[in-house]
């Protein structure tokens, strides 16, 4: 099963996909809320999931499609190459993650080995995973970072999180802290960056 949101690499992808005699295009979407459903009435094997995507985040996806089918194995093909990605992508399960300027040879053999239980990491996001370390903001941290996004007062976020308004300051200033940054855009901007939202 194939989930990107842009309909020409979408198509590509199966196209070419569909020109290996060992693998079959079972399930195209477009939408991160469209996954689970598909890949459960497909009964696809691998889903090749986008990050990002409108109706939810590939990234975000991983759990709900893990739960619903256990047994699937799940492959990230992004061209957001950022360490944090790749980090939150297997820490939810993910057992490979290519980004879209690798040969699209490399996708159907990563298809291979994911099916059979391998991990398959495009390697010099790995080696920039390794130098960047582990993301150092708590999901709290996130959250309100995330809430603030598009100049949403402290009052926005925390009725969004559903917290008080001093646990969010709190929050966002041990982000802004962490990050080294002077204020909340600056981190969440950084925080985007590196790919740990």
């Amino acid at each position: 099963m194939i989930a990107e949101d842009q309909l020409m690499m979408r198509s590509a992808l199966a196209a070419l996909l569909g020109l290996e005699s060992d693998l079959d295009v079972v399930a195209e979407v477009g939408r991160g809320d469209e996954v689970v459903a598909a890949a459960v009435a497909s009964r696809a094997d691998v889903a090749v999931l986008d990050i990002e995507m409108p109706g939810g985040s590939g990234l975000d996806v991983i759990p709900a499609l893990l739960t619903a089918m256990p047994g699937i194995a799940v492959l990230m093909v992004t061209t957001f190459g950022r360490p944090g990605h790749l980090r939150r992508a297997l820490d939810a399960g993910a057992r490979g993650f290519l980004v879209k300027d690798d040969p699209v040879e490399e996708l159907a053999a990563a298809i291979r080995l994911v099916l059979a239980g391998e991990t398959v990491v495009n390697p010099v996001l790995a080696a920039q995973s390794l130098r960047a370390g582990p993301n150092p903001l708590t999901e709290r941290e996130r959250d309100a970072l995330s809430a603030g996004e598009g100049g949403a007062t402290i009052a926005d976020i925390a009725n969004s999180l559903q917290l008080s308004t001093s646990t969010v300051r709190n929050y966002l200033s041990s982000a802004i802290g962490k990050t080294g940054s002077r204020n909340r855009t600056e981190a969440l901007t950084l925080a985007r960056d590196k790919g740990w939202l």
